[in-house]
């Protein structure tokens, strides 16, 4: 008899652990990882410090890529037109979470779902591109940063023309193949460049075998100065902007450092490093589990003025001592 109650109590266990082993077998397989899908207007060697920036982020909010995280890169080598399929296929491989970095970028992947998280890093406000409801309650799938770039281009005019107080007419220079922030950046500074009593005319560039007609319209034109408008474009040609600037004698200013150490005159603007990793910890954020839609747009605040000295002295310019004093950084 109790060999018998013994021999069920066995069966009894064994049978339980049998059952128990699939549910094991299952809890020990790897979970996939989820997948951040980066979509960006820039050529994949562009830049290397922002996605630098935008893994720190991850990373500081508990997220390493290749460990417990996947990126799926997509560049449109500076050709916009590309973002819409590139946005498309994004979607299509339904990644967890999209950080659409650059403007041009953030209109495609806004185009392309309204479900997926979005992460946006832009130069715009990003209620005026009619991506979010407001600034503080985005709504829909949409977040992110802007850096104000947009914001301070006014300012940047008002700096040139402190330092060429002379010239009456001044060039903008944009990218038509983003069209969206080229017209917020021109009616912006068309704006400023009418109270200051400026003449502004404005150039287009999208590729850099546009850089040569630019640089001799300034000339025909007799501009005294160059305003850049800021674009991902440009960007990632600064050396090459500061060099032809310096190349031509045109006091040029853009919104970003690595343009002053290039050899450029003058920047100011907000750093593109912090606002890239705000938007990798903005990414970090929904992965655990909060909605876009109640994340505020970040706003990275920081914004520099950095002179080259030395490209002010080949160019014949005194740099007035109101403006050093309010200079973060000079560069010999």
């Amino acid at each position: 008899m109790a060999s018998h109650i013994g021999r069920r109590k066995f069966l009894a266990t064994l049978g339980g652990a049998a059952a128990a082993w699939p549910l094991a077998a299952r809890a020990r397989q790897p979970q996939p990882m989820p997948v951040i899908g980066v979509l960006n207007s820039r050529a994949s060697g562009d830049a290397p410090q922002l996605l630098a920036a935008f893994r720190q982020g991850l990373k500081d909010t508990g997220f390493v890529e290749g460990q417990n995280i996947k990126i799926e890169y997509r560049f449109a080598g500076n050709e916009n037109e590309r973002l819409p399929a590139l946005a498309a296929d994004l979607v299509h491989r339904q990644v967890t979470v999209i950080a659409a970095t650059t403007t041009a970028a953030a209109l495609a992947a806004r185009a392309a779902t309204t479900t997926i998280p979005i992460v946006v890093e832009l130069a715009a406000n990003p209620v005026q591109l009619g991506l979010v409801a407001s600034l503080n309650r985005p709504g829909g799938n949409v977040t992110g940063v802007t850096h104000l770039n947009i914001e301070v281009a006014p300012k940047r005019l008002e700096l040139l023309h402190e330092l060429v107080p002379t010239t009456s007419t001044i060039a903008h220079l944009v990218n038509p193949t983003n069209p969206a922030l080229a017209e917020i950046n021109t009616r912006t500074l068309q704006t400023a460049a009418r109270t200051l009593g400026l003449q502004l005319h404005v150039l287009h560039a999208s590729t850099e075998r546009d850089f040569d007609a630019v640089f001799a319209n300034l000339i025909r034109l007799r501009a005294g100065g160059l305003v850049i408008s800021a674009d991902a474009f440009f960007t990632a040609r600064c050396e090459q902007l500061a060099a032809l600037a310096v190349r031509h004698a045109v006091p040029a200013v853009y919104e970003n450092r690595e343009f002053v150490a290039a050899g450029g005159l003058m920047s100011y603007g907000g750093k593109l490093t912090d606002a890239y990793r705000l938007a990798g910890v903005y990414a970090a954020r929904i992965l655990k589990g909060e909605k876009p839609g109640d994340l505020p747009v970040q706003q990275a605040t920081k914004v520099e003025l950095i002179i080259n000295l030395r490209t002010a002295r080949a160019l014949g310019l005194d740099v007035p001592p109101t403006l050093l004093a309010r200079a973060d950084e000079m560069i010999e």
